[in-house]
């Protein structure tokens, strides 16, 4: 008989594995009569036609488990964490409602965090400001402007990298706009609030093995036509939200080497997420078979309930 329905929510570094573990653990959940559905909570995931590089789930994938919120916007749209929410808000409440079993799946930090709880998202840059600090940044340099943000809100400052191009011109688009202002308490990001029961998995590799996964992934990609994805995306009008999909500009360029490189370096700042992440249960991979994982992850779903 079923239980009641809750959140699992698997988090891990890109290449990782996570859609097998999901597929898996969808089997054993309907197995014992509950129904599953992945929720993704990838920030390019969202687009159609960039499917092949951002490594949405196969069809073959997604006829044994119901994908959700990916392949929904067109190509020249932008998008944002906080319209994210609101439909992932939607789709798990619904799915809980029904009596089906979300299984909110991704690699983005914040996208997860938005789909799990109520967080209190900055708005949209004001029309031109955006452009603005972008032309100051090629004008000047990315130090340039860490060192204007310093001056002025110094903070903000510490918490971004010198050379972080999209941080800085963020922080600065909101200290315009008088969004930006020192957090009172702990963040909302590291927080144990979370809007429905949540078990929260966090899946890693070895690092030389994660690296060595990437890289074979991404010749995969290319095998099934990421380049010829990312050039037609291109001619389409991709959006500034699109191109930010990893190997986007690398491919316009012919540079699978920094494809690669750019995508190991996604891998660490998202491991860097996870560490930060509370109540998260990490689960090492290597030699294991994704049936193996989502044993042990009803396991300790069983435990807590």
């Amino acid at each position: 008989m079923a239980s009641k329905a809750h959140v699992i929510a698997l988090f891990g570094p890109t290449g990782v594995g996570k859609t097998a573990v999901a597929v898996s653990l969808a089997r054993a959940l309907r197995a014992r009569g509950e129904r599953p559905i992945a929720i993704s909570a990838d920030a390019l995931q969202v687009y159609r036609d960039l499917e092949t590089l951002t490594g949405v789930a196969t069809s073959a994938e997604r006829a044994e488990l119901e994908h959700r919120l990916v392949s929904f916007l067109p190509i020249d749209a932008s998008f944002s964490a906080g319209q994210y929410a609101q439909l992932a808000h939607a789709e798990i409440d619904t799915a809980l409602a029904e009596g089906a079993w979300p299984i909110v799946v991704g690699g983005t930090g914040l996208y997860l965090r938005a789909a799990l709880t109520d967080l209190q998202l900055r708005p949209p840059p004001a029309q031109g400001a955006r452009e603005r600090w972008s032309a100051e940044l090629e004008r000047h340099g990315a130090p340039a402007l860490h060192a204007r943000l310093a001056a002025r809100a110094a903070w903000a400052a510490g918490e971004i990298d010198p050379n972080d191009r999209r941080r800085i011109v963020r922080a600065l688009e909101l200290l315009d706009a008088g969004e930006l202002e020192p957090p009172e308490g702990p963040s909302q990001l590291w927080t144990e609030e979370v809007r429905q029961p949540t078990l929260l998995v966090g899946l890693v590799r070895e690092r030389e093995q994660l690296y060595r996964r990437i890289d074979a992934r991404v010749e995969e990609m290319l095998a099934n036509g990421a380049r010829e994805q990312v050039r037609r995306a291109h001619a389409a009008g991709a959006s500034e939200t699109a191109r930010k999909a990893l190997g986007f500009e690398e491919l316009l360029g012919d540079d699978v080497e920094a494809m690669k490189r750019r995508t190991r370096n996604y891998a660490r700042r998202q491991l860097t997420w996870m560490r930060k992440l509370a109540n998260v249960h990490t689960i090492a991979l290597d030699d294991r078979d994704a049936a193996d994982v989502a044993a042990e992850i009803e396991r300790l779903d069983s435990a807590r309930t």
